[in-house]
């Protein structure tokens, strides 16, 4: 199959590339940069210049492929009018996708979060938030998957909080790059709550078994650990970096603030049974014990 990807130098992108690549898919990858573009090519994809917000570019790569993977998102989560431009940004280019593919039969993957469950994990069958810092991507991710009633293979692998890879990535990267930056390796609240996590790598092969196998309309969790507490997390980056861990106040992380404060564990039991996906990466708190100090 040859697969359009966005996003696809990132840390989740060039590991889907790889992924693809590795299972005789050919890859057409968006670049919106020379350095970009270079390190595609050295993967072993076909780069075509323009990002995100590059509509014409974004029709184009999909013109040209048998399936799309969408991953792009600019990580700009310094204020809450930032992270509103991502989600416009990533609404426009996700709409020109699904115009190109409308009856094609072609499939459409693209990538959401693990929803919030009170009281559980969140399950491949609870819906996504459509209100609150981040109700703008549900609200496109489920205006995606309804494209399946239009003749798109549609569907949304969900990723956890922290996707990682060689100690980095993901709310605890985030986390991380805090403490370098303020001294202390800190979290919201009683650090009680829960996020899940995958390894990117363990993440990618989702993404390609949605690709091949994944029907019209359903949604997926990449998720390896169910929950890690946070205050376990903060704990390792605080040993790693030699820093004093405590918690600190929820205003620390902006418009991520009230999602890093929630206790929001998923599961993947679904997805583990129905496409057989099976993580062998190392886990979270294993994975952080690289970081550098």
């Amino acid at each position: 199959m040859r697969v359009f990807i966005t996003g696809g130098s990132g840390l989740v992108g060039s590991a889907v590339v790889a992924e693809l690549l590795a299972h005789g898919h050919s890859v057409l990858a968006l670049a919106r940069s020379e350095r970009s573009a270079l390190a595609l090519k050295t993967a072993g994809a076909e780069p075509l210049a323009g990002g995100l917000a590059d509509l014409d570019a974004v029709r184009a790569g999909a013109e040209r492929a048998d399936g799309v993977i969408h991953l792009a998102f600019s990580n700009d989560f310094s204020s809450a009018d930032a992270l509103a431009g991502a989600i416009a940004e990533e609404t426009a280019a996700l709409t020109a996708l699904g115009e190109v593919l409308t009856g094609s039969d072609r499939p459409l993957v693209t990538v959401s979060g693990t929803p919030f469950a009170p009281g559980r994990p969140a399950t491949e069958d609870d819906p996504v938030p459509t209100d609150g810092p981040v109700g703008g991507r549900g609200r496109t991710v489920t205006a995606i998957l309804g494209l399946a009633g239009r003749g798109v293979r549609s569907s949304a692998v969900r990723l956890p909080r922290t996707v990682h890879n060689n100690g980095t990535g993901g709310f605890a990267g985030l986390l991380t790059q805090i403490a370098r930056q303020s001294g202390v390796s800190g979290y919201p609240g009683d650090g009680t709550q829960r996020w899940p996590a995958v390894h990117a790598l363990d993440a990618a092969v989702l993404f390609r078994l949605a690709l091949e196998q994944a029907p019209a309309g359903t949604s997926w969790h990449a998720v390896d650990d169910e929950g890690d507490a946070v205050r376990d997390i903060a704990a390792v980056i605080g040993r790693r970096l030699g820093l004093p861990v405590r918690p600190v106040p929820v205003e620390t992380y902006g418009p991520l603030g009230p999602i890093f404060a929630t206790d929001q564990p998923a599961s993947s039991a679904k997805t583990r049974a129905e496409l057989g996906w099976v993580p062998v990466h190392p886990r979270l708190l294993a994975d952080l014990e690289h970081i550098r100090p």
